[in-house]
This record gives structure tokens, sequence and C-alpha cells, in this order.
């Protein structure tokens, strides 16, 4: 076809019949099939199962799922497992229930407020930069060993994603929105119930799976810390006496609960944010 002929009728007619006849390109995903994020998980299970029995593997440094197993039911029959898992829950429990308190509540001054954000963010940004690792020397000395220190990390590791997201999402709400609300004259409650809830919303959802991860993150590193309880003393009292069936335990417990949380969250954020 010449140049000539490529943008004549008959040229554009070709050109539009090649063009039905050619697969439509696939911009967006296709849509997720029930259980799929479960494929991984297995797949690392399975391959663990057969290095295992095949003896790849030495069971003195990697035992198989049967012997974690086992010692899953031995701790859960003597109790010892839900009394460490409950305490390690309330811990993280109250961690997120503070964290994504103080991080909203902090987002929201400093998304609406010059002076707020003026005050708050630079904090916040320079918290962001000081790994909680390094924080717990200075909290010791503050809070002791007790449970108020566990418990403010896991809160600092919640607070930062929750305020940075929100914040986020804050600060580009569509002035015309903010417009619209001072030209029908709404009154503060309506404007944060009527636009900026609305618009927090999908940052406060993404920050709350990153802080969820974060929660149980600091969780593992608190629990190591001169504790006498939780799944972390658990990993270490075995890790003192050799034991790494129930070290493996703990871990398979840690990324359950990190998963099972980011399934919770999803479901929350797609029934939530429908209207999207």
């Amino acid at each position: 076809m010449t140049l000539v002929s490529y943008f004549s009728p008959a040229g554009e007619t070709a050109r539009s019949e090649g063009d039905r006849k050619r697969p439509p390109t696939r911009l967006l995903p296709r849509p997720g099939i029930p259980g799929q994020r479960l494929l991984g998980p297995v797949l690392v299970l399975a391959a663990w199962w057969v290095s295992t029995s095949l003896g790849w593997v030495s069971p003195g440094k990697l035992p198989g799922p049967v012997a974690v197993y086992e010692a899953f039911i031995g701790t859960l029959s003597d109790g010892t497992l839900a009394t460490d898992l409950a305490i390690s829950l309330q811990r993280t429990g109250l961690g997120i229930v503070i964290g994504v308190t103080a991080g909203f509540l902090l987002a929201v001054l400093a998304g609406l407020s010059r002076i707020g954000d003026s005050i708050i963010d630079g904090n916040v940004q320079v918290k962001r930069a000081i790994p909680n690792l390094a924080l717990i020397p200075l909290f010791i000395i503050w809070l002791g060993i007790g449970e108020s220190m566990k418990v403010v990390i896991i809160a600092l590791g919640v607070l930062i994603p929750i305020y940075i997201n929100v914040h986020a999402a804050l600060t580009s709400i569509d002035r015309r929105y903010m417009e619209l609300g001072q030209t029908v004259s709404l009154s503060k409650s309506r404007f944060l119930r009527d636009i900026v809830i609305p618009a927090s919303l999908p940052g406060f959802f993404t920050g709350l799976r990153l802080g969820a991860t974060a929660a149980w993150t600091a969780l593992v590193v608190v629990e190591t810390i001169n504790a006498t309880s939780g799944v972390g003393y658990m990993i270490t009292q075995a890790r003192t006496y050799g034991q790494t069936e129930l070290v493996l335990l703990g871990l398979c417990i840690y990324g359950v609960l990190g998963f099972t949380s980011d399934a919770v969250v999803r479901v929350l954020e797609r029934r939530v944010l429908s209207w999207r």
C-alpha cells in the first residue's frame, strides 16, 4: 500500500478492518481468582515438604512440615501456645489502635492546617528516618522493659504509614471540592464528614495495610527483648534449647497473622470503597 492509498478512504477501510481483526491490548489486570493469593504460600510449603522428605535438607537444620505440625499440636495441647498467642495479639491490638488513632489525627491536623503542617510534618519525617530498633534503648530507659515499651514501639511502627498515606490523600484533595464546601456554607463538622473523611479513606486503607505489617514486624523485635511471654518469647526459648521446629512454628504463626490481617484490611477496603 502506497502512502497516498494509505490515507485514502479505501486505505482507511483496510486499516479499520485490520484493527478489528487485531486482538485488543489488555491494559488492566484480569479479575482475580478467589484464593489465588494462597498459591504462593502453598507452593513454598510444597517445596519445603519435598526437600525435607527426600533428604535434600538436614532435619536438624530445617525440620519438615510434619515436625512443625507435631510441635503445634504439642504446644496447643499443653496450653502454652494459646497463652503466648493471646498475649501477642493483645500487644499488637493495642499498638494498632493507638498508632492508627494518633497517625490519623496528626495527618488531619497537618493536612488541613498550614500551622499544623509546619509543626507536625517535619517531626514525623524525622521519625520516619529513624528505625524503631534504634529507639528501643531510649524507650527502655524511659518506660522500662514492661508492656508499655512494647506497645509504644508497635504503635510507632503503625503511626508512620497511617500518617504518610492519609496526609498525602488530604493534601491532594481537589480544590474544587473545598470551594464547593465554602460556597454552600458547610459547617466544619459536615466538611469533615462529607469531604475530608471520604477523601482520606483510600490513603487510610493503604496506610492500614502497611501499618498492620509494620505492627507484626515490631512485635517480633519487642518480644525478643527480655520478654516472659508471647510468640517471640517462645521462639527465643526454642532457640536456647535448639528446638528448631518451635522456631519455625513461631515464624509460621507470624506469617499467618500478617497474611490474615492484610486479607481482612483488603476486604474492608473493597466494601467501604465500593463507590470508587
